[in-house]
Order: structure tokens, then C-alpha cells, then sequence
């Protein structure tokens, strides 16, 4: 008999606590909610108290992990498919903390999902590096885009170009410090406005709020250095619209998502926190759908 996979969660926003959420109700025959962190720690006991247990809340971070590392005698089912790592971190939180609770989540032998991926874009190989040497897997979801499996397959091929154009109402680039110093004014746009163009490096440094799906693209494909990224306010929309263009040997692919915001947290699409959800079907379930 194999354990349930042990999950930690670090980050008890609405993305992390939709994550708690869905682990309790639909996974509990294959996963435990072991162990919930923030650095708000009445954040934490928030969420645990939701689920009338206060002994999920982690002081920290190593806390935590220790938690999702220990055996747990009552956990007991049929053998999860993930890759033995002892359990698995989801990490919820920001893009600047990111690296570093992956890179001790990973040295500590355990796998990872990352949600704030624009955080690890200039790091990503060394991480893959220090979980071959650990033995262990980071997940990246495909987030808030549609063409990542298009993509994947594609870089079999010679890839030539990947843009990604994603629209915004203004308001979500209010307070954006590179807006600011460009002077844009979104109060007042009356037509799709370009704020930005250029790589997907520059674009994750200085949209680090709104552009993480630049990064998993770029990592997916040909860099971030090689990926286009156009940033678009348009006052004529409400939803936020991802449009990725692919051009390579194996033929032309284009995707547009239209997103609808997550129902507890404006400044995060829904689709998001579904493709984690999903992500973890994978990790868990017997048969893997997609490339």
C-alpha cells in the first residue's frame, strides 16, 4: 500500500484557498491537505479555520515542508503516480518569493507546483537541474492561456516566432510602476493603447503582477529572449484576452483566450486557478490527457 500524496500550500489567498478547497472535496481519496503557510499568518488561520483545523497552519516555510516530508501513518490508499518526492508544495504566493520556495522546496526532496511562474523565469534551469539531482518534479500549469500543448509539440519542430498580445481594461495596470514612468494616462484611453512591447524577459520583469502567462509560454518554447510580448489596455474590453501566434515547421497555430476573473480575487483569471486544479489531475490520476 502506497500514502496519500501530502500537499502543503504556501500562499492562503484566493488562489491558494480555492486550491484547499478543492483538495479536501474531491481529492481526499488520493491526496491530504497536510500543512497551509503565508507570511500574513492570519491569513493561514483563516483558511484553517474554514476546515475547522488550525494544526494546517505552518510558522514557515521549512515548518511546512517538514509537514508535507513526514510520514503520516493515517494516510493510507493505493499509490499515488506522482514521482516519488516525498509530497508536494504548491507554491501561491508572489513572483519575487517564488525562486526561493521552490528552491528549498526542492532541496528538501519534495515536488512543487509553481502558480507565480513569472518568478522563476530567469531561474528555471537551474531549478531543473537541482530536481534532477534531487529526484524530485516541478509543475508548471498551463495558467490563464490555451496553446501551451500546441507550443510543447511544436519545439519537435524549428520554431520561428511566438507573440503573445494580451488585452487588459486600463485598470488592471493602475499602480504598474513601469505605466507610471512612461506617463501613460488610462483614465482617459478612448482606443487599444500598446503600453508595452518586447521580449518575454523584460515583459515578466516589468509586469510581474499581470504577465505570468509570458513566462510559462517562453519556457514552454523558445525562451524568454526569443518570445514576443505586446501588452495591450483596451477600454473596450472587461475580460482579459490572451492571443498567442506560433509559427514554425510543424505549421501555424493561434489561440485567443478570453478570460473571466476568478469570482473571490479581480486581479486573477479563474482559468488560472482551473488549470492548477487540473494540473493536479494529472499528478494524480492514472491517465495523462495532452502533450
Amino acid at each position: 500500500m502506497g500514502k496519500l500524496l501530502k500537499i502543503g500550500i504556501v500562499g492562503c489567498g484566493a488562489i491558494g484557498f480555492s486550491l484547499a478547497k478543492t483538495i479536501i472535496s474531491d481529492f481526499s481519496d488520493k491526496a491530504a491537505l497536510v500543512s497551509l503557510y503565508d507570511l500574513d499568518i492570519e491569513k493561514a488561520y483563516k483558511v484553517a479555520n474554514k476546515f475547522n483545523n488550525k494544526k494546517l497552519v505552518a510558522l514557515n516555510l521549512e515548518d511546512l515542508i517538514n509537514k508535507v516530508d513526514l510520514p503520516h501513518s493515517s494516510l493510507k490508499t493505493e499509490r499515488t503516480s506522482v514521482k516519488e518526492g516525498r509530497g508536494l508544495v504548491i507554491e501561491a504566493t508572489k513572483a519575487e518569493a517564488a525562486f526561493e520556495i521552490a528552491k528549498k522546496t526542492i532541496t528538501a526532496s519534495c515536488n512543487i507546483m509553481i502558480m507565480s511562474v513569472g518568478g522563476i523565469i530567469e531561474h528555471y534551469k537551474e531549478l531543473g537541474v537541482l530536481a534532477q539531482e534531487k529526484g524530485t518534479q516541478i509543475f508548471i500549469p498551463s495558467g490563464a492561456i490555451c496553446g501551451i500543448d500546441g507550443l510543447k509539440a511544436a519545439a519537435g519542430s524549428k520554431i520561428t516566432n511566438v507573440t503573445l498580445t494580451t488585452k487588459k481594461p486600463p485598470q488592471a495596470f493602475l499602480g504598474v510602476p513601469y505605466v507610471l514612468k512612461s506617463k501613460i494616462n488610462l483614465q482617459n484611453l478612448s482606443e487599444d493603447t500598446v503600453i508595452f512591447e518586447g521580449s518575454a524577459h523584460f515583459a515578466t520583469k516589468l509586469f510581474p503582477q499581470n504577465i505570468n502567462v509570458a513566462a510559462t509560454l517562453s519556457m514552454a518554447g523558445i525562451g524568454p529572449e526569443n518570445t514576443t510580448v505586446r501588452i495591450v489596455a483596451s477600454p473596450h474590453i472587461t475580460r482579459n484576452i490572451h492571443e498567442i501566434e506560433i509559427e514554425s515547421e510543424a505549421g501555424r497555430i493561434v489561440a485567443r483566450t478570453e478570460n473571466v476573473i476568478h469570482p473571490d480575487n479581480p486581479k486573477t483569471s479563474y482559468l488560472a486557478v482551473l488549470s492548477a486544479v487540473a494540473t493536479l489531475k494529472q499528478i494524480l490520476g492514472p491517465i495523462k490527457i495532452g502533450t
